[in-house]
């Protein structure tokens, strides 16, 4: 299996920014999707984005569209999640996630996470 580590999170006011970082180690390939999820409390885990390293291949929720970028390395075994624009819906613990094979478009059921990084948009 893959480990991931993120790191970035923090609190943010209403229309400010933020940028996550994922490193994947262990069991991974570039070709693998690699994403990002979040949950907030009382919600169930929901998708944000997802890329391909291979090629930097990218998927997003409608949600997040024209606010967060997704990037990483071509080829690497990290990624970002640039975040812009953020409002207090966006509040959430936010999770990394790599899909063990090479289905694409990256929907369906990851295998492997990390721990969470804490995203909390407040003024």
């Amino acid at each position: 299996q893959a480990q991931l580590v993120e790191s970035g999170g923090g609190l943010v006011p209403p229309g400010g920014s933020l940028r996550l970082s994922c490193a994947a180690s262990g069991r991974f390939y570039s070709s693998w999707p690699m994403a990002w999820f979040r949950q907030a409390p009382g919600n169930e885990r929901e998708f944000v984005a997802a890329i391909r390293l291979m090629d930097g291949e990218t998927y997003y929720a409608d949600s997040v569209k024209g606010r967060f970028t997704i990037s990483g390395v071509r080829g690497g075994s990290s990624m970002y999640l640039q975040m812009s624009s953020l409002k207090p819906e966006d509040t959430a613990v936010y999770y990394c996630a790599v899909k063990g094979g090479l289905a694409w478009p990256p929907i369906g059921e990851y295998e492997d996470w990390g721990q969470g990084t804490q995203v909390t948009v407040s003024s």
